[in-house]
This record gives structure tokens, sequence and C-alpha cells, in this order.
């Protein structure tokens, strides 16, 4: 029984995910993703106008998979201090159970392709460390953090510590765990002098 229009759009993008995960994966061809679909070029165009609409839609899941975990889990949770933890984890673990969405989070994948493409994980970054922003500010209204925090800088600096072990995690072949050290890295991260409020109050 063929696959209705939607499936094969799904399946193509698992299939282009999936060969996204090959440690020394070269240069992704339609032809090639053709081949694993099983399908003939043209038949892939007519669910995609182009490669640039396909990574498009790989985009679009991580965003929506992202922000649906992100927003349930500060609805969920009531201290600014935690939220900003379990956005740091679930950012980290989202890399381990998805290796090929982590080479499209960091651009490795986007190599020679649409250079709209970058700008766009580019904005997706920029949302993700507005959130960690707005979730400092929380914590800082809740008085969890010391009032002199700068928070646009400190949201920064946990983004980049986010792309750091994104980046480790992709150039390692994906041997190098995004999770590893987190527990010990947190406890450091958050019992600087600018948390100890938070940490005594959480203790």
């Amino acid at each position: 029984m063929a696959a209705k229009p939607g499936e094969r759009k799904d399946q193509i993008l698992q299939v282009l995910a999936g060969m996204l995960e090959e440690p020394r994966a070269a240069k992704i061809t339609t032809a090639a993703l053709a081949a694993k679909v099983d399908v003939s070029e043209a038949a892939l165009y007519r669910h995609f106008a182009s490669k640039a609409q396909m990574f498009d839609g790989l985009i679009e899941f991580i965003e929506k998979t992202l922000f649906s975990l992100i927003n349930k889990l500060m609805t969920e949770e009531k201290s600014g201090i935690r939220q900003v933890e379990g956005i740091i984890a679930l950012l980290l673990g989202f890399a381990k159970k998805n290796p090929g969405m982590t080479r499209v989070l960091i651009g490795d994948a986007l190599i020679n392709e649409n250079d709209r493409l970058q700008i766009r994980v580019n904005q997706l970054h920029n949302r993700l460390e507005a959130t960690l922003k707005q979730a400092l500010r929380f914590a800082a209204s809740e008085q969890q953090i010391r009032a002199d925090l700068d928070v646009s800088a400190e949201a920064n600096m946990l983004m980049c510590y986010v792309a750091g072990r994104w980046h480790q995690f992709a150039k390692s072949g994906f041997k190098r765990d995004p999770m590893e050290y987190w527990e010990a890295q947190r406890n450091q991260i958050f019992s600087s002098e600018l948390f100890t409020h938070a940490v005594s109050s959480n203790n």
C-alpha cells in the first residue's frame, strides 16, 4: 500500500536525519537520499521543492520539539533556577537522542547549503538564549539569585556552554556524551558567587 503524501514526507526527513548520523557523513546529495528512501529523485521533488526545503523540515521539527518540551517545563516548574537547569539538561539530552539533528544545530550539516538555513539555525539559538534569559529574570524576581546578576551575559554564557557540548558530541563522531560531566558542571555553574543565594535557599 502506497504511503500517503504526509507519511512519505516524514519518511524522507527521517532518512535524511539518519544519514546525518553517520560520523563521517559526506555531503548528502538528493541522489543518495532518493536511493536510501528507495524512490526516484523526481519523487523526492514531488514532496520537497528543494534540498533546502528538506533541511527546513528538519529545523522545524527541532524547533517544535524543543519549545514544546521547554514550554511544558516552564509551566510545571515553579523555580526559576530549576527552569534554567532543566532547559540546559533538555538541550543536551535532545542532542544525545538525536545525533543527526545535532549536526543541524551546530551548522555542520548546512555547509554548502542555502545560507538561509544557517540564518534560521542562528535565530533558533537566539530564541533559546532568550528563553534562558527569561528563566533567569524569573529567578531574580523570586530572589533566587543575586539582583546584580547580568542575566543577558549569563544566558549567553550558558548557551555557549550548550553549543560547545553539541560541537564536542558531533566532532567526536558522536562518541563524547553531551551529558558527560553535566552533574558536576551544573554544581559548579550554580554554586558560583552570583548563585550563592539560590544554592543556599534550595538546600
